[in-house]
Order: C-alpha cells, then structure tokens, then sequence
C-alpha cells in the first residue's frame, strides 16, 4: 500500500483542501484515483470506448441499449457492472439521450446501492462534497429542478420513487454538486466534476473523484492533473514545501485576469485574489493588437468552435483562413484570440491530413504557448510535441528533435514516465535520432 503524500485540511476562509505531508519534488506522482463513476462525454459520444475511452475506428455497440461502445469484448465486459442497471435507462428514453450529467449522478446512485466502499473516496466521500446551493440565483436552481426532472424520468426504468434512492441522497442537492459545464485545454474541475482529458488534452469524458475535489484554485498552480483513459493522475509541477497547500487551476489559462474572476465568481462562487489577477498579468499580452479587431476575432470564435464539435473540418479551416487573411498585420500572434483561431487552424489541417499547413499554424503558436503556459504545464508539452511530430513526418529532423526534447522535458514532469504518451514520444525521438544518423 502507497503512502500517503497529501492530507486534508481546512484552510483560512477557503474551507477544505489538500497540503503536502513530505517535502515533493516537481514531477512527484502525489496522487492517482480511480473514478467514483464517469461517463463519455456528448461531443465523444460513439468516437471513444465507453470503458476505457480511448479512440478507435470501429467500436462494439451494446446489443442491449445501442448507445455505449466499446473498443474490444475485454472492455465490454469489464464495463458490464457499471453499465448493467444504466443499460435499461438507456434502452427506455432513446431516441432521446440523457445529458452528460443526468448519466454520470445515474451512475453515482448505482455504485451507492452496491454499497461498497471506493478507493475515491479516500480522503472525502461524495456526500462531503460542496453543493453552494445557498450561493446559487434562482436561474440556476431552477436549471437543477430541470436535471432532477428529467433524472427521474432516465431512471424510471430502474426505480419507480425516491424511496429507492440511497439513504439521505438528495437528487437536488445531487446535481448541485456535479453540475457539469466544459472548458478547452486541460483537464478542468467543474463543481466537483473533472473534464477528462485524452493524451492530446481533448475532453472525452467526465469523472467524479471525490477526493481530489478537496484541490483548491490557483491562478499559478503548483501541481496539476492529467489523465491515462479515466485513471486520474496529480503531480506536483514544481517543489512543495511540507504543508504547503496543493493547487491546481480550475480554468483556461488563456483567459485574461477578469474573464478569470468572473468565471469563478459565476461557476465556483468564490472571488480569486491572488497576485496574478491583483496585478493583472499577462493581461496586456493577451489582449495585444487593435481592440476592434480582436473583440471582432472574440465573436468569430463562437462560430469556429460551434464548427469544430460538429467535426465539419474544411468549413472549419476556412473560417480561420478569413480571419485570419482578415487581420493580418493588425493581430499579433500572442493575443489569445489570434492564438486560438491558429490553434483551431492546425486541428483542422491535422484532421483533413494538409500536414505543411498544419505545421506552418503549429509553429506560430509555440511562442505564445511558451509565455501563457510557462515552466511544467502539460497543455504546453503537447502542443510541443504535436508540432514535432509534424516536423519529423516532413523530414525535419533536428528541428523535430529539438521540439520533441522540449515536449519530453515538460511530460516527464507533467506526465512521469510511465505515462503512454510518453512511450510514445520516445519512440517519436528514437525515429528523429535514427533518420538523422541515416542522414
């Protein structure tokens, strides 16, 4: 049995948290869990296995309900006892699906009328979770009546009435607690619910893991989460003092100090007064360039993005080229809404095989990446490591080598090395250092 690294604590007018009980080192595996319950999310839903969530072209569809797939009989069957009682519910409200929220608290009810104990729960139970109900305006607790509607009616094929609930469970109170609403580029906890990530930072699923909602926010982090499939993983990104607290950022981090205050104010019910949103850094970074022209990008994206979910790749990639043609000259590379167009460039090229174009908008982001991601941030390694791999697929060798050991030199930190990305990219870098022997 692993020894413990962290405890909890309450903290000075922040409540519960986690803090060092050994002096940690950066890179430091502080933590893994297994999820309480988890699901795949909606914009995943039939791309990835519903067990292990990792992608693949042709999935195994559930005879049964027609809605979960799997990558191979092994995770089928693996799956089958969380999705046994699930599978009925599902069956029962097709062709309707239920939102990501409703099948994720499902799942958490049918794990407590297992009634055995989780290893997630180690340090903080579902039940000492934070729902801020008193915090909430009427818009949102009317938003929750809803869910706990159409939870009743998803699980009606399993339960006829709330008696069948578990003991003191309050589907209310419930959905106050994992509300579940999606931000890009890292892994992210939103009211105790976890975004979870694949190896390329994009959200497959969501998760509860109960203990690890005990990490409070900071805005400059010292440690941060990634995931292999949906085995949770912190890691210390810098070194930790014992009783130092144990943070990590719920947010974006490309978001200027006072889209960060709100967000946390409106989503978490909490004011941020740290130093970076005191001092407004990297604040003038952010927004560099002609403001009418990037408040106009800021609209574009809503656009963009709307396109993106729906995998319509050339409309994708042509929406970007015009703004980005549009404002030549007049946005620097580093205003992070110039930044996330380039971003959303180099994923549509990537997904419609232009491997030059790609690279050519990759390159442009590496820079900004550099300045809004600094020291061990694992949105930046695999930015790094996406760019070269482009490199080395066009024969540019050590410009991909010295891109892939920048990548590595984060992962290590932000991944450890028993992470499959990173078997990954050392076969990358051996493949580099083979071609330029060769060469």
């Amino acid at each position: 049995m692993e020894t413990l690294k962290v405890e909890k604590f309450s903290t000075v007018g922040r409540g519960n948290g986690l803090r060092a009980l050994t002096p940690l080192r950066a890179g430091e595996l502080l933590y893994r869990s297994d999820p309480l319950a988890y699901t795949v999310c909606k914009g995943s839903r039939g791309v990835v296995c519903d067990c292990c969530l990792l992608g693949k072209e042709k999935l195994l569809r559930c005879s049964q309900c027609q809605v979960a797939k799997y990558c191979s009989a092994k995770c089928q069957k693996e799956a089958w006892p969380d999705h046994k009682r699930e599978c009925r519910c599902l069956k029962g409200c097709r062709p309707r699906y239920p939102p990501d929220s409703v099948r994720l608290l499902g799942r958490v009810v049918f794990k407590f009328m297992e009634e055995k104990p989780t290893e997630s729960e180690k340090l903080y139970t579902f039940y000492d979770l934070e729902s801020n109900i008193n915090k909430l305006t009427e818009d949102k607790k009317e938003g929750l009546r809803q869910l706990a509607m159409t939870f009743q009616h998803f699980m009606k094929e399993e339960m006829q009435d709330a008696s069948q609930l578990p003991p003191a469970f309050d589907i209310f109170e419930a959905f106050a607690k994992v509300s579940i609403t999606f931000y890009i580029f890292t892994s992210t906890v939103i009211c105790n619910s976890f975004t979870i990530c694949n190896a390329e930072m994009q959200e497959v699923g969501v998760g509860l893991y109960p203990s690890m909602s005990l990490l409070n926010h900071s805005c400059d982090p010292n440690c941060s989460i990634v995931f292999n499939g949906p085995h949770l993983l912190l890691r210390a990104v810098r070194d930790i003092e014992v009783g130092e607290e144990l943070t990590i950022c719920y947010l974006d981090m490309l978001m200027t100090s006072e889209e960060r205050k709100k967000q946390l104010r409106d989503q978490y019910c909490f004011d941020c007064d740290c130093v970076r949103c005191r001092t407004q850094d990297k604040d003038a970074d952010m927004l560099a360039g002609n403001e009418q022209v990037w408040r106009e990008v800021q609209e574009s994206l809503k656009k963009i993005e709307e396109l993106k979910v729906q995998c319509k790749w050339e409309e994708v990639l042509a929406m970007c080229q015009t703004v980005l043609c549009s404002n030549s000259g007049l946005l620097p590379d580093i205003n992070i809404y110039q930044l996330k167009v380039l971003d959303h460039a180099m994923d549509a090229c990537i997904n419609l095989g232009l491997w030059e174009k790609a690279l050519f908008y990759g390159l442009r982001t590496l820079e900004p990446y550099r300045v809004f991601f600094p020291g061990s941030h694992p949105v930046r390694g695999v930015q790094v490591m996406k760019v070269g791999k482009l490199q080395l697929h066009q024969g540019m060798f050590p410009e991909a080598r010295k891109n892939l050991r920048v990548a590595f030199d984060i992962m290590k930190v932000t991944h450890g090395r028993e992470h499959s990305l990173i078997d990954d990219l050392l076969l990358l870098l051996e493949e580099c250092e083979a071609n330029i022997r060769a060469s």
